[in-house]
């Protein structure tokens, strides 16, 4: 397995910690996030974009891995990808370049 992989399962596996501790709350946040990520006006694949760029400009590592395997998931390409990276890293600044660094990577193993 590697490496991007595990770390994915490993950021997945807190998140279900979390859910089995705060049960209600993880089933509202749940609701807010199909809700976000379905298609309409923007696909999915480019809502799971708009999420990696924020999660980019946040320093976000586990949210990086967590939307861009969605992002790849719901078929978006490494260009819109890159486009999405280059906005994050427009708005986000130096710190932007590392973690857009990392979710290009991490696209490229997903």
């Amino acid at each position: 397995m590697s490496k991007v992989r595990e770390s994915l399962n490993e950021a997945k596996m807190r998140m279900g910690g979390l859910a089995k501790a705060a049960p209600d709350m993880f089933a509202g946040f749940t609701k807010i996030a199909r809700a976000a990520t379905q298609s309409g006006k923007f696909s999915s694949a480019q809502k799971e974009l708009m999420a990696t760029a924020i999660a980019v400009v946040q320093g976000c590592d586990d949210c990086i891995l967590y939307h861009v395997e969605g992002a790849k998931r719901q078929g978006a390409d490494e260009a819109a990808l890159v486009e999405a990276l280059e906005v994050a890293v427009e708005m986000g600044g130096g710190p932007a370049i590392m973690y857009a660094g990392r979710a290009l990577a991490i696209f490229r193993e997903v």
